[in-house]
């Protein structure tokens, strides 16, 4: 690999508390060499291959917590090949693998299959979650332990929520015990069973069976009092709720160590989006109302919540197309996540070094990862991204082997120009 000079940068990375105009080194190993206002075309060698940014911004590659990777058993929805170019082409260098898979990940030999997989097809760095309970049941654990020594980065029952109290406090207890990551989708199964879309005005017009923000409060409340308990490395994955943000903050003011994430969908649309009956926006959690929404920005704002994800669940259209009730859960998001959040930013919700934070250095140090930063010696995983450009959502341009965007026909602001991983230029939309 030839030695590359990246010059006339916008340069943003929380890590460093850094926003300069300037330029970055990446080795021959494809490691970052240097970094600052000193890297520019006076001092170059001859050797070097020289990009010129043209003052767009530079920032570390994203770390999306909670994409779905179709394999083993999907395959038809996605696989490592298509989520690495629908990740590569919104900027995203490493991403959480879901374990809903067919088989579920719950034991060694599927453990030794994703890894495995994912080095030979994935063109991004894997970091494969396992389920929290076997088969996703909310019965008996997992082999914390022995999946996690095996490459684990954390367990999560992925859209199920452990619902026996008994069973989550022993997670809780033996996490704490050996030092593994425990996600935790909170949603209560009785109160929001049979649950479409949030319930209020618009479940009401439409006739649909609502999910009340208090099923997901319920959760959080529950986890975190048993938290006092066995403070373990916990990490709430996805919170939709103003109430639920009350407990978090109520809990954290009282020293509680946990993290929490929220959806760039629930962000960025509210239930009024779901119009009349548009199944591409039926997620989990569910839209919910405008101040809903306005209270997970303020949440944001006041530090309540950590890490912004893409919930990147891929279904093909087949699954999409049919009646509301009958229809399947998720949207794509990894290659609109950067875009989507930049969002935030051009309407003035959001600082741009906070976002960013968000997509890259918050996400690693849960993970304990040694990604989302442009320190001296860390892999070159870097996204480029003009902060203004205007382009428009279609879904037959995206990546993804499956097209079941929730933003179609969505003006956007922001667009990825070039991404590189190892040092290596992956993806160059110039």
């Amino acid at each position: 690999m030839k030695l590359k000079y990246l010059i006339n940068a916008k340069i943003i990375d929380p890590s460093q508390e850094l926003d300069i105009v300037g330029g970055l080194i990446i080795d021959e190993k494809g490691k970052i060499k240097a970094i600052g206002k000193e890297v520019n075309k006076s001092n170059i060698p001859s050797k070097a291959e020289v990009i010129d940014v043209e003052k767009n911004v530079l920032i570390p590659g994203l770390v999306d917590m909670k994409t779905f990777v179709g394999e083993p058993g999907y395959e038809y929805k996605e696989n490592f090949r298509t989520l690495s170019q629908a990740a590569l082409a919104g900027g995203v260098t490493s991403v959480v693998s879901m374990p809903n898979t067919k088989p579920v990940i719950d034991n060694v030999s599927m453990v030794d299959f994703i890894i495995r997989r994912g080095r030979d097809k994935a063109k991004i760095n894997i970091f494969p979650c396992a389920s929290l309970t076997k088969n996703m049941d909310g019965k008996s654990m997992t082999e914390f332990g022995l999946l996690s020594g095996k490459g684990i980065i954390g367990f999560t029952d992925v859209t199920r929520s452990v619902q026996n109290t008994e069973v989550m406090s022993r997670i809780m207890n033996y996490a704490l015990d050996i030092g593994v990551l425990v996600i935790q989708h909170s949603e209560d199964y009785e109160l929001a069973k049979n649950g479409l879309i949030h319930e209020g005005e618009i479940s009401t017009r439409l006739g649909l069976t609502g999910i009340p923000s208090i099923a997901e409060k319920i959760i959080v409340e529950r986890d975190l009092t048993l938290l006092e308990e066995y403070p373990c490395r916990y990490h709430i994955n996805q919170i939709s709720s103003r109430k639920s943000l009350e407990v978090i903050k109520k809990n954290k003011s009282n020293g509680k160590r946990f993290t929490v994430g929220v959806s760039v969908n629930n962000l960025s649309l509210n239930e009024n989006d779901i119009g009349d009956f548009k199944t591409f926006l039926k997620v989990s959690p569910p839209l919910r109302s405008e101040k809903d929404r306005m209270s997970l920005v303020n949440g944001i704002k006041e530090g309540l919540i950590d890490v912004i994800v893409s919930d990147h669940k891929p279904e093909d259209e087949e699954s999409k197309r049919l009646p509301f009730a009958q229809a399947a859960t998720g949207a794509v998001g990894v290659e609109t996540l950067l875009p989507l959040s930049l969002e935030l930013y051009h309407n003035g919700s959001l600082k741009l070094k906070r976002i960013i934070e968000m997509l890259t250095v918050n996400p690693s140090k849960i993970l304990k990862i040694k990604k989302g930063s442009l320190k001296k010696g860390f892999d070159a995983d870097i996204c480029i991204f003009d902060l203004n450009k205007p382009w428009v959502v279609k879904a037959n341009d995206l990546k993804s082997k499956s097209k079941n965007t929730a933003i179609e026909g969505r003006k956007m602001q922001g667009k990825v120009l070039m991404t590189f991983l190892n040092g290596e230029l992956v993806f160059n939309q110039k």
